[in-house]
C-alpha cells in the first residue's frame, strides 16, 4: 500500500507540474482615458443582473460597452453589500461589522476613483470624501496590501474556483478574471508579482463574469448585483 500511496502521490506532483500556472485574462484600463462606471440599477430601479441587459441598456442611450465585469458582493435582493457610488452617489453605506464569508475576511477594502486616479484602502482607512469620488464598490478580501499578500491567503488551500478581482498600478485599474479555477492566494500573487500591483482586491467567485466582445467574451453564468464597466459613446473611436 505504501508503495501505491508514494506513486500516486508522484503522479498528482508531476501531473500538477506539468500543468503549468494558472491562466488569466486581464483588462487594463487608463482611467485618464477611459470612462469607467460602476452600476446597479436601471432608470426604473430594476437590477440589471446581466452584463449583456447592460450592454443592451447603454446602446439604447447611444452608447458602448466596451468592457464589463462584477463588481463585488451582493445580498440576496442584489444591494450592494457594503460602500457603493455610483456617479458620486453613495449608493449603499461603509460596513466595517464582522460576519461570515469572503467580504468579512478582514482585512477588506475599498476599491475607488476620484479625478486624482484609481486606489485600493482597506476599509477602515478609506478617507475619501463622497463628493471627490466618482465611484466606489467595497468587497473582501484584500488580497494584496502595499505588496503584502493576506495573511489568512494559504498557498495550501485546496479552495479553487474561478475569481476575479481589481488592482491598481498609477492611473490604471487592472481587472482580471481567472480562465480556470483557482485559489485566493494563486490570485494574490498574480497581482502583485505579475501585474505589479501592490494593492489588490477581490470581487468574487462562482458568480464572475466577464464581458469583452474584443476577445469573444459574454460570461452569462448568474444574476450579478454591482457592475464595473467602461463605456463609449457610439461615435467614439
Amino acid at each position: 500500500m505504501r508503495r501505491v500511496s508514494r506513486f500516486i502521490l508522484l503522479a498528482l506532483f508531476s501531473a500538477s507540474c506539468l500543468a503549468g500556472p494558472p491562466k488569466f485574462t486581464v483588462v487594463h484600463v487608463d482611467t485618464r482615458r477611459e470612462h469607467l462606471e460602476l452600476f446597479l440599477y436601471d432608470e426604473a430601479g430594476a437590477p440589471f443582473h446581466r452584463l449583456e441587459k447592460l450592454d443592451g441598456w447603454l446602446a439604447s442611450q447611444g452608447k458602448r460597452l466596451t468592457f464589463a465585469m462584477n463588481a463585488g458582493m451582493f445580498e440576496p435582493d442584489y444591494s450592494p453589500v457594503g460602500l457603493f457610488i455610483a456617479r458620486s452617489r453613495e449608493l449603499s453605506p461603509m460596513n466595517l461589522s464582522s460576519g461570515q464569508g469572503n467580504f468579512f475576511m478582514k482585512p477588506n477594502g475599498v476599491f475607488f476613483l476620484t479625478a486624482a486616479g484609481p486606489r485600493i484602502v482597506e476599509s477602515s482607512k478609506y478617507r475619501a470624501r463622497t463628493a471627490d469620488v466618482l465611484l466606489a464598490t467595497q468587497s473582501g478580501p484584500l488580497l494584496v496590501e502595499h505588496g503584502a499578500i493576506h495573511s489568512a491567503l494559504s498557498q495550501t488551500s485546496r479552495s479553487r474556483l474561478i475569481r476575479n478581482g481589481v488592482g491598481v498600478t498609477g492611473s490604471t485599474a487592472v481587472f482580471v478574471i481567472s480562465d480556470e479555477p483557482v485559489t485566493f492566494h494563486e490570485l494574490a500573487v498574480y497581482f502583485r508579482d505579475q501585474l505589479n500591483c501592490d494593492d489588490a482586491l477581490y470581487l468574487d467567485g462562482v458568480v464572475s463574469a466577464l464581458f469583452l466582445p474584443e476577445r469573444g467574451r459574454r460570461d452569462s453564468r448568474v444574476d450579478l448585483g454591482p457592475i464595473v464597466g467602461v463605456v463609449q459613446s457610439r461615435f467614439d473611436p
